[in-house]
């Protein structure tokens, strides 16, 4: 009994340690020893992207390990291969699949925030489909067409690129709602609500309802501390409205 109650206690301590602490497990199959992995995340100011951890690639595998206090957007960048791979960085176990021959291809897994983000990912794939299909059955059709300066064929592209462009535009930002409404312990949804509350024409009331749902860790995270802001000034007089007089 005593054993499996200092098996059971260990088991705990382990459990409680991986949740405070982060560790990326990398496999890069055909990238040489000594390739260097470059986790990386946007400076204060949002105007590029500073090294936050490097490491060195050995055996086609790698691993980085650290601390965060919140969830946030982070890449890897790998030496020698073009493009970068987009994942959030969040306490836990996170595994990185890399695709040598496309980058963009690599594939993430392991904490909740990650699968989310790639499940969304697909779902937006989706949506966009009939948009990528439009243009790779269209785009000889358009070459030839602006070769010879044939603006009827041209325009009569555009149109429909247009009017299929507006509709998915429409589909995306209601997957987009229902996603943050949904999804209320979801890293990408504060970033969703966030992104809405940059819009002039949003709904206040709306917004702040999605807000409020939730969790009470993504409000106090830096999106949730900038949606809370705008919130806030929404709801304030506008800078130099006059107060109303006050009756007599």
């Amino acid at each position: 009994m005593k054993k499996i109650i200092l098996f059971l206690s260990a088991a705990a301590i382990l459990t409680s340690c991986s949740k405070d602490k982060y560790t990326i497990s990398g496999t890069a199959t055909g990238f040489e020893n000594g390739k260097t992995v470059i986790l990386e995340t946007q400076d204060e100011k949002g105007m590029g992207l500073i090294a936050v951890d490097t490491v060195k690639i050995e055996n086609g595998k790698f691993e980085i390990k650290g601390k965060v206090t919140e969830p946030a957007f982070h890449t890897l960048q790998i030496e020698g291969a073009q493009g970068k791979i987009p994942f959030i960085l969040e306490n836990g176990d996170i595994t990185v699949v890399v695709n040598k021959d496309t980058i963009q291809k690599s594939k993430i897994s392991g904490t909740y925030s990650n699968d989310e983000f790639v499940k969304f990912n697909e779902e937006l794939t989706k949506v966009q489909k009939p948009l990528i299909d439009f243009q790779t059955k269209n785009m000889q059709t358009m070459q030839t067409a602006q070769q010879a300066k044939d603006t009827v064929v041209i325009n009569s592209l555009m149109k429909e690129y247009s009017k299929i462009q507006s509709e998915i535009g429409v589909t995306s930002k209601a997957k987009y709602v229902d996603y943050a409404s949904s999804h209320p312990k979801s890293f990408i949804s504060v970033l969703i609500i966030q992104g809405m509350s940059s819009d002039p024409a949003v709904d206040s009331k709306k917004l702040e309802s999605m807000f409020n749902g939730l969790d009470e860790s993504l409000k106090n995270a830096k999106p949730g501390k900038a949606v809370k802001e705008k919130l806030t000034a929404m709801k304030s007089p506008s800078v130099g409205a006059t107060a109303a007089p006050a009756a007599k």
